[in-house]
């Protein structure tokens, strides 16, 4: 009698995995980290109670995401490609952008003397939202559901009920180190003559990132394709914001920053960064990265002309 269908393609993939030193993460829930092979977008299973198309395949009581994919093992890896050993911080100063975007709080120094000429501290004041700053998964939720990663609800996050499920300290936690692709659209668009405002709505096709990455040498294609991305790698693109923020005098960079705000393809605030088409999507997942960051306000070009926002766990160095 024929093994059943489901039971035979198990084993051939086993066989595969055990030929190519691979291992491929079972679609059954949770999904193993040290996995070297994962499903596509396209073969996510379904979830119970879940959003349609979610991805949440760390278990349910996950609060990392995919900083899971950091394992000690490709920690290890990432290590061993380094090179010349040169620092690069990825923050903007506290007190950059002066004046925030999508009417957030300024940030606040006060200097406090404890005693003259002998001791001193800082107190500072901000929204975390402000500046540079990881989204953490209780920032923005799926609109139609009110569900935020893993099924927290707002009530999750404040009310009588309030706790620390999916809470950004988790990340903290484990830690976020890995290695890191870095996209300079900015620097390719420069050269070939490509002219944009990154104060204004400007997406940056798929077609246009691939591009830009081959100029630099990069294949963007995942490495189980032949391409130069591995699985847990933190992509970074650069769209110029932060170059156009420090070109305006102070006076025309905060005229831009109060700009109206309101939900939908007429707001007023805006800015350069990837678009949000199918075959993007698409990529970022199917990539696995680990973690995206972007140098604008949003990582997606905004506002969203598509309807939805799909989020990964991101970092924007706005």
């Amino acid at each position: 009698m024929a093994a059943p269908k489901s039971t035979t393609g198990t084993r051939l993939t086993q066989i595969k995995d055990f030929l190519t030193m691979n291992k491929t993460a079972s679609l059954s829930m949770p999904f193993d980290p040290d996995s070297t092979i994962f499903p596509t977008r396209k073969e996510l299973p379904n979830i119970p109670g879940a959003p349609e198309g979610a991805a949440w395949v760390w278990g349910e009581n996950d609060n990392i995401g995919r900083l899971n994919l950091l394992t000690p093992t490709r920690v290890a890896a990432a290590g061993k490609e380094i090179k010349s050993g040169e620092i690069v911080p990825v923050n903007l100063p506290l007190n950059t952008p002066e004046v925030p975007a999508f009417h957030r709080e300024q940030f606040k120094h006060e200097i406090k003397t404890l005693a003259e000429d002998v001791a001193y501290d800082d107190c500072y004041h901000l929204n975390t939202q402000s500046g540079t700053q990881f989204d953490g998964f209780r920032h923005f939720a799926h609109i139609p559901s009110g569900t935020f990663y893993n099924n927290t609800k707002g009530s999750d996050i404040v009310g009588p009920n309030a706790n620390h499920k999916c809470s950004i300290h988790h990340w903290a936690v484990h830690g976020i180190a890995g290695r890191g692709i870095l996209l300079d659209y900015r620097g390719y668009a420069h050269r070939k003559g490509i002219n944009y405002d990154p104060y204004e709505y400007y997406p940056i096709s798929f077609e246009e990132l691939k591009h830009c990455a081959a100029d630099q040498g990069i294949d963007i294609r995942p490495a189980a394709e032949g391409g130069d991305i591995k699985i847990g790698d933190i992509l970074f693109v650069r769209t110029g914001w932060v170059e156009a923020y420090h070109s305006k005098s102070p006076a025309e960079r905060n005229e831009l920053a109060v700009r109206p705000h309101a939900l939908g393809k007429d707001d007023g605030q805006r800015f350069a960064g990837l678009s949000q088409e199918e075959r993007m999507i698409d990529w970022l997942h199917d990539s696995y990265f680990s973690a995206v960051a972007g140098d604008a306000p949003a990582f997606e070009a905004w506002p969203t002309h598509e309807g939805k926002r799909y989020r990964i766990m991101r970092v924007e160095m706005n």
